[in-house]
């Protein structure tokens, strides 16, 4: 008889271990390993986390407080204290012209003669005529006292001398105006004209200077208006960074319609005319001393109005918020106004605390600002 083939034999091995399997039960413990396996994750899924309740840490001082004066600080610009336009005064050519751009001249002194040999000749006649007339006066008085001449004769002298004087005058005002001199004491600026050139009267011949002293244009805010005085020191920074020091010396009582600022001026001593007219300056003017602390630009927070100020502890350990007022900032810090004295004031954390909530308060020494990444930077149980 042929053998049975291996594929045959090995399905019915097969088969036969399955059959085993089945009838020893096993399969039944599968469903319930399952189950088993199951019910610790489901209870440890039940178990609900303790909550913890976490205080945040901020550093805090006591600022010292100084008396500090309030610098306003406005943007000008340089001008002389007086600014003259010499002119002609009668029409004429340019005889004589005496000045050079840059000179200096005092007050007085000649800027231009014009040419008037006519006007001089004038003068002469006049003056030999009121020589006449007062020898005439003279005679005609001696006169009327000895009864030899009538006293209409006297009137009429008198009257004869007074219309002589006044032809003088006439003519020696006619001849001053051919001389166009310094009103004030300054600088020739600029020169407008030529020796031998033709000149009608009112023609502008010269421009004068006074630069000492030299005045600071600016204008103030109508908030600060009330801060300045007449007579308040200032502070005036040039372009080039140098700073001098002056006075106020006039205050606009009427503000500028459109910017709804007020015009002031500084004065400023400048005797070798060392600082020019029309340079770019920074007035900082300074005002009464107010009380108020030094502190780092980081402090200032904006409360949830928007508004300025610093972030305060209170005495229940909660933060408060106390609006400032910057009165100047220097290269130190800030200076600030309107601190309460007996504030303690946030100095690190600030910006990672809210108003109202509680905090584990840390003094920092000396004001030194400790690191955010230290402080408020995480919950403390």
């Amino acid at each position: 008889m042929a053998m049975p083939r291996f594929h045959t034999v090995a399905a019915f091995v097969v088969f036969a271990v399955s059959a085993a399997w089945v009838l020893t039960g096993e399969f039944s413990s599968i469903g319930s390993a399952a189950d088993d396996a199951e019910q610790p994750q489901a209870e440890v899924e039940t178990e609900a986390p303790e909550a913890s309740t976490t205080t945040r840490t901020v550093g805090v001082i006591e600022p010292d407080f100084i008396d500090h004066n309030r610098i306003i600080r406005i943007s000008g610009v340089t001008a002389p204290d007086k600014r003259s336009t010499l002119a002609t005064r009668s029409a004429g050519i340019l005889g004589e012209l005496k000045v050079e751009k840059g000179d200096r001249v005092a007050a007085g002194d000649v800027i231009l003669v014009l040419e008037g040999t006519e006007k001089r000749a004038m003068v002469e006649t006049a003056t030999a005529l009121l020589d006449q007339r007062e020898k005439e006066a003279e005679n005609i008085e001696r006169l009327v006292e000895s009864g030899i001449a009538p006293t209409t004769q006297r009137d009429s002298a008198r009257s004869a001398l007074a219309s002589a004087r006044s032809q003088l005058e006439a003519a020696q005002a006619d001849l001053e105006r051919l001389t166009v001199e310094a009103p004030f004491s300054g600088v020739i600026d600029q020169v407008m004209v030529e020796e031998g050139s033709w000149l009608p009267s009112g023609e502008p011949a010269a421009v004068l200077l006074q630069l000492d002293p030299v005045v600071a244009r600016g204008e103030v805010s109508e908030r600060d208006i009330a801060h300045v005085e007449v007579g308040s020191e200032a502070g005036v920074r040039l372009i080039s960074g140098d700073v001098v020091t002056g006075e106020v010396r006039h205050i606009s009582r009427e503000a500028t319609a459109g910017t709804r600022t007020f015009p002031i001026e500084v004065r400023i001593p400048n005797p070798d005319n060392e600082i020019p007219a029309g340079m770019t300056a920074e007035i900082m003017i300074k005002s009464e001393p107010v009380t108020a602390v030094k502190l780092p630009r980081s402090v200032v927070t904006l409360d949830d109005a928007g508004d300025l100020g610093l972030r305060i502890l209170r005495a229940d350990n909660t933060v408060g918020f106390v609006a400032i007022d910057l009165i100047d900032d220097s290269s130190e810090g800030l200076i600030l106004g309107g601190v309460p004295e007996d504030a303690k004031i946030i100095i690190a954390g600030q910006d990672l605390v809210s108003e109202g909530e509680t905090v584990n308060a840390v003094p920092v020494d000396d004001g030194l600002v400790a690191s955010t990444d230290e402080l408020a930077s995480g919950p403390v149980q």
